[in-house]
């Protein structure tokens, strides 16, 4: 899947993945790509400043911890981060109904 198809749906995403388990960077990639089918395979680079941003945001929190003598920095999602959350599966809900049903074959105007 191209990178400009999923502007404006990356952090939505992210929250997703962290909705119901803390998880570091690594594993948040890992879970986007296994979810997806594999179409999801974000470098690093569009990640970690995503993760930054919806931590600024308030939607994650973060802490470090040392996992088999690594650090790592574990992410979760934060109440506010539940209800932005909620407002983007509406939001998709909407706009995929409404992208199917002009798409949808043998529709006219």
């Amino acid at each position: 899947m191209k990178a400009d198809a999923l502007r404006g749906h990356l952090d939505p995403l992210i929250l997703a993945v962290v909705e119901h388990e803390p998880l570091h960077g690594y594993a948040i990639m890992e879970a986007l790509q296994t979810r997806s089918g594999g179409e999801l395979d974000l470098p690093t680079g569009t990640l970690y400043p995503a993760l930054r941003r919806l931590e600024r945001a308030g939607y994650l929190q973060s802490e470090w911890s040392t996992v088999s003598g690594r650090k790592r920095r574990t992410y979760q999602l934060t109440r506010a981060g539940g209800q932005a959350l909620a407002g983007e599966r509406s939001e998709w809900r909407t706009f995929s109904a409404v992208i199917e049903g002009v798409l949808r074959p043998g529709t006219s105007g």
